[in-house]
């Protein structure tokens, strides 16, 4: 099946992973990268604009973009936070599509579907991504999180928050 197929946010959750025999691992590999203990001025996130599920190949794709993207600042530079996590299990009914066919597969009976992959399911203005960083390095973070935005299956926008105020100190005389 093709991820377009579990965007749409359908029924419960399926999320129990101790009643669910086969259920995958996260493909994320790194849901937190850079130095988070670095001072910053800017927070940069990456919010929903729609209800919708992001499968876990996509929240991956998306990071690696990024990363790949502020690799030309230095690692040192930047901390980005995954602050999605793909709980909810996805499930497929396969089905057989050759010859004879008929004779092996019962159709809709009993059809619950195996486990084939996870989804993190996000509300509209939920954050998918955190990026931190120095002023200086604004604009190739916003391009990347740009590039980040389009392995996701839902429009995206960034929301800028200073880290810093600019404290102007007036002497007197």
């Amino acid at each position: 099946m093709k991820g377009r197929n579990y965007k749409v946010i359908r029924g419960m959750p399926y999320a129990r992973r101790d009643f669910i025999p086969g259920a995958p691992r996260p493909k994320i590999a790194k849901f937190s990268t850079g130095n988070p203990s670095q001072d910053y001025d800017l927070k940069l996130e990456l919010r929903a604009k729609e209800r919708a599920q992001i499968r876990h190949n996509a929240l991956e794709a998306a990071r690696v973009a990024l990363n790949k993207k502020l690799a030309g600042i230095g690692e040192g530079n930047y901390y980005l936070l995954m602050k999605t996590y793909p709980h909810i299990v996805l499930r497929e009914n396969k089905m057989i599509a050759t010859a004879g066919a008929d004779r092996l597969q019962e159709g809709m009976r009993r059809a619950f579907g195996k486990p084939i992959g996870l989804a993190a399911r996000v509300e509209v203005d939920n954050i998918i991504l955190e990026l931190s960083i120095k002023r200086e390095n604004l604009e190739v973070a916003k391009d990347a999180l740009k590039m980040a935005s389009s392995k996701l299956p839902i429009p995206t926008y960034v929301k800028e928050i200073p880290l810093k105020q600019n404290i102007i100190e007036v002497k007197e005389k």
